[in-house]
């Protein structure tokens, strides 16, 4: 039997990083990977980047990961209110002037996909770790999609199982012995509950099994220290889940 963690969406939520990290170790789980965004929104992307590089944890390039390794321009979603909009333009802005370029480099050159082949008894299990998806890292694919998407993707990838991360929104769907699976985020999950989520996959000779954790963490500290910093309040009272935030 073979246990690995995999979590996504850390956003610069160092405390619960830590949680998650402490849960997964206190479980003497040895395998865990990241798929991606490391940064924005709270104020601790350097020291989550510096996490993940003192512990050589596998990581994707996310999203905001690339935005911020390679400067790029800030588009505004016609999904978001102007309120968020404007603070989504400013805690970016924030990221691009405060993640050292040392750690920008070290976003850079992040794997976009990661593709792992486990072997239990005389079983092979391919594992497809991708942000969103396949193509992008920028796609939402949600719990409500039809089976035919996840499907297609097992398919397209040769995988047993996909795990993907960007919605913030944790969900496990099983196709004939195959999964698709979100784990959720770590740092900024849009869940009622707001709490850091990651998923663990169990795999013996006969089947995987997942496991969706959800964790506790100082949500008031994280949101103080982001009213103390130059990022917008609004992602405080977003994660006391007083604001709907549409990612």
């Amino acid at each position: 039997m073979i246990k690995i963690a995999v979590f996504s969406d850390v956003h610069g939520n160092l405390p619960a990083l830590e949680t998650v990290l402490n849960d997964i170790e206190n479980r003497g789980i040895q395998q865990k990977f990241c798929l991606g965004d490391l940064v924005d929104f709270a104020p601790w992307g350097n020291e989550v980047i510096g996490k993940i590089k003192s512990l050589n944890i596998p990581c994707l390039m996310g999203n905001h990961d690339e935005r911020i390794a390679f400067d790029i321009p800030v588009i505004p979603l016609s999904k978001h209110s102007q309120e968020e909009t404007e603070a989504r333009f400013i805690a970016i802005d924030h990221s691009k002037k405060h993640i050292t370029e040392e750690n920008k480099a070290f976003l850079s050159e992040l794997p976009f996909h990661l593709k792992l082949n486990y072997k239990v008894g005389s079983k092979h299990w391919d594992i497809q770790l991708v942000h969103s998806s396949l193509e992008s890292n920028d796609t939402y694919l949600y719990e409500d999609e039809t089976d035919e998407v996840f499907q297609n993707m097992l398919e397209e990838s040769q995988s047993d199982v996909i795990i993907m991360g960007h919605t913030h929104m944790s969900f496990t769907k099983h196709f004939d012995g195959k999964w698709a699976i979100n784990g959720g985020s770590v740092g900024r999950s849009r869940e009622k509950n707001r709490l850091a989520s990651y998923v663990i996959l169990t795999l013996n000779e006969e089947k995987i099994i997942p496991e969706i954790v959800q964790l506790n963490y100082p949500i008031e500290k994280v949101a103080l220290e982001i009213e103390k910093s130059e990022i917008p309040d609004y992602y405080a009272s977003f994660l006391r889940n007083e604001k709907l935030l549409v990612i």
